[in-house]
């Protein structure tokens, strides 16, 4: 294998990191709520917390759509339904997310309901664990095998973590 090949055979084992990224985002955001709902105080940063979390899915999910999605239907053109299914579910998860940052805007406000914020969480959690896995039982092998000499320079969107630069 040539240095560059080992550096994409990664990109398929990278996605799966920023997936298990994104769970342990999504588990901390969980347990802020949690507590609350135990009779904690609000969490000060549930808001921001919600939007960085929030911001972060869309990063990956745009991505995906935008690079990782095209370059991958015209490699493995058989991906076509694969992919189609998987930006479905993005566009289930986004609907989740406005759901999620309306709620916790309700919150803010005094106004709010922390238990229907919960339900949203537990909602979305399962939407994006069934998504992640079909993801990485169905791509991940093409991803690796993919050659994007873009992605040789920088670390595109959907790889990226928290506030990561590419």
């Amino acid at each position: 294998m040539t240095p560059s090949h080992d550096r994409l055979t990664a990109f398929g084992n990278q996605l799966v990191g920023v997936h298990l990224w994104l769970r342990e985002e999504l588990a901390s955001l969980r347990e802020e709520l949690d507590a609350h709902l135990a009779g904690g105080a609000r969490p000060r940063d549930l808001r921001a917390h919600c939007l960085s979390f929030c911001s972060a899915l869309d990063r990956h999910h745009t991505g995906e759509d935008d690079g990782a999605f095209p370059a991958l239907a015209a490699r493995f053109p058989e991906l076509g339904p694969v992919l189609e299914e998987l930006r479905r579910d993005h566009r289930l998860v986004e609907e989740s997310l406005r759901r999620l940052q309306a709620l916790i805007d309700g919150l803010d406000e005094r106004r709010g309901d922390p238990a229907k914020v919960r339900h949203e969480i537990d909602s979305l959690a399962a939407l994006m664990e069934t998504h992640f896995v079909y993801e990485e039982k169905r791509i991940v092998a093409a991803l690796n095998d993919l050659d994007v000499p873009g992605w040789r320079r920088s670390r595109p969107g959907f790889l990226r973590t928290g506030d990561a630069a590419p």
